[in-house]
């Protein structure tokens, strides 16, 4: 009992290591968020005193010079469809495949699991031609392409938990008369609800954080999201206004940190339940 009690004390202060390396970045862009810019990179890690508090003016600052209220709804705009559309075509899909077997169904699932080894830099200028070509420069363009490159861990994670599922509730819905669409609709994807929130959670993470796919489709003259829109911070020379930056990080971050918390439960159940061989 002794040696499992250390075991676990030590395990617990491990996992508290790990917690704090993983929290103490956060900590530090919002202490420094309220500092001067003089001593933002003299003194990156000081909490700040008198001489050093600024208040609320990097936050002024960094809204007014990014544009932030714009760059915020676009970023919502894009995120919000992004995860919709895959939730239901991925969902979907990964429904098919497995109530479906032929070999269609199988290179289908093959090319998604291929889809999430090929690496991006392999394929980003290639795309960013494309999208110009057929026009997906756009907001609405984009929805398409996170698509693209969202399907493959959704599918291979939505495929794990369809095997889960009894196909005998499926056949009870069709013969009480439910078509496909209405089984689909009203008895898989119900089931499905706690691998849709994990789903949901680690897309929302990439496409609300991301730079450069938006960087490289988007026609940033009309669109910019957040991560874009905090580069014009940058100036001549390579200067960049420290304050500013800190302070539009925060106001980034509190909205993707406040949905990670209220969703996490579901976390570890939607990845356990998507694990599920058959």
């Amino acid at each position: 009992m002794n040696k499992k009690v250390k075991f676990s004390g030590l395990w617990t202060a491990i996992l508290s290591v790990v917690s704090v390396a993983y929290i103490f970045p956060i900590l530090l862009v919002l202490i420094n968020s309220f500092k001067k810019k003089a001593y933002i990179s003299r003194y990156p890690f000081a909490i700040p005193t008198d001489k050093m508090f600024v208040g609320l003016e990097n936050y002024v600052n960094g809204l007014a010079k990014t544009g932030f209220f714009q760059a915020f709804g676009w970023t919502l705009f894009i995120t919000v469809f992004s995860v919709a559309v895959i939730l239901l075509c991925t969902s979907m899909c990964a429904w098919y495949i497995n109530r479906v077997t032929n070999t269609l169904t199988k290179t289908m699932y093959m090319l998604c699991l291929f889809s999430m080894v090929v690496p991006f830099q392999m394929v980003m200028f290639t795309l960013s031609k494309i999208a110009n070509i057929l026009k997906l420069n756009t907001p609405w363009g984009l929805i398409i392409i996170y698509l693209g490159y969202g399907a493959g861990l959704a599918v291979f994670m939505f495929s794990g938990f369809v095997k889960s599922i009894p196909i005998e509730i499926e056949e009870a819905a069709m013969i009480s008369g439910c078509t496909p669409i209405q089984t689909f609709f009203k008895v898989v994807l119900p089931v499905m609800k706690p691998t849709c929130v994990t789903v949901a959670i680690l897309e929302t993470m990439w496409i609300w954080n991301d730079y450069l796919l938006p960087y490289l489709v988007l026609d940033i003259k009309k669109y910019k999201t957040i991560s874009i829109a905090i580069q014009y911070l940058k100036g001549g020379y390579g200067t960049i206004d420290m304050g500013a930056m800190m302070g539009v990080l925060v106001l980034s971050i509190i909205p993707i940190i406040a949905f990670y918390l209220a969703c996490q439960k579901y976390i570890i159940e939607g990845v356990v339940a998507g694990a599920v061989k058959g």
